[in-house]
């Protein structure tokens, strides 16, 4: 028995008629090269009880017709992509990003916001949205007329996703108002209206965000460069090949100095490497041509 086989029959109840290893091997394949995501055996169970739903609400019984089903229908492909993504974030994840976003790199982009030159951002599997609202509350800053006004310049920030579903959450800007405890104090007090136990997101802000459905490992319909990009905890999930081309590719859509945040345990390497110069703990600049 293999590892993959011997982690499905662990489920109860679950017969190798309706789902077996080779469905679970099939389905790896697919969201791989689909997405780059990678599934490793031990993920077995985890495959199983996210699209186990997907298969009942298509009709199809099994996991080997769902699987003939998501290699005919690009939108039921797209449902067990996003099925399978994570989606844990939090406001003010790894704070040090947003300490460094607020004291060395909001006062250049300030001052180009003032001479009225364009600042682009992107949020790169923005998930939820909570780290996007991170970004521009930092951006903004604690005064909120002062915020409001460099909200009025040429500044817009990209959030981008897989998942439909975060993205409609993200878009909603609201949440449990507990949930913003980790924001510093001042920047609650200006960007986040409490009503109850709820908070929403300024239309300030609201109004400078674009959320978007995008494929990390597709296409992008992107036009011009970024300033920075965050783009956290993402590249775990992909084998080194496909974050080695990630890399490179932010790297050429950010402008020369830009920076590119990602998460704790994920690091630049590959011919990438060359385009940046590591500045700080996961903050990388992009070394000017």
């Amino acid at each position: 028995m293999t590892a993959a086989s011997a982690s499905i029959n662990t489920i109860p109840g679950v017969s190798p008629e309706i789902y077996s290893a080779a469905d679970f091997a099939q389905i790896a394949k697919i969201i791989y090269s689909a997405a780059g995501i990678v599934l490793p055996q031990g993920k077995a169970m985890l495959v199983y009880s996210r699209i186990a739903p997907l298969v009942r609400a298509a009709g199809s019984v099994t996991f080997s017709r769902y699987i003939e089903l998501i290699g005919e229908d690009p939108e039921e492909l797209n449902k067990a992509v996003a099925a399978l993504t994570t989606n844990h974030t939090f406001f003010y994840r790894e704070a040090h990003h947003f300490d460094h976003l607020r004291t060395e790199l909001r006062p250049r982009l300030v001052e180009k916001l003032r001479h009225r030159q364009p600042v682009r951002v992107w949020s790169a599997g923005c998930s939820s949205g909570e780290e996007t609202w991170s970004i521009v509350m930092s951006l903004l800053g604690p005064d909120r007329s002062d915020g409001i006004n460099l909200a009025r310049g040429d500044l817009r920030i990209l959030a981008s996703d897989i998942a439909p579903h975060a993205i409609r959450k993200a878009e909603a800007a609201t949440y449990p108002a507990k949930d913003l405890k980790p924001v510093p104090e001042e920047l609650r007090r200006a960007w986040a209206t409490e009503n109850g136990d709820q908070a929403v997101m300024a239309d300030a802000m609201r109004q400078i965000v674009r959320f978007r459905l995008l494929n990390l490992h597709g296409d992008w319909p992107i036009k011009g460069q970024f300033d920075f990009i965050f783009c956290r905890n993402v590249m775990i999930y992909f084998d080194n090949p496909t974050k080695e081309r990630l890399v490179k590719r932010f790297a050429d859509v950010l402008v020369p100095g830009g920076f590119l945040y990602i998460g704790h345990s994920e690091r630049v390497t590959g011919p990438a490497a060359n385009d940046f110069q590591l500045v700080g703990p996961t903050i990388y600049r992009r070394r000017a041509a």
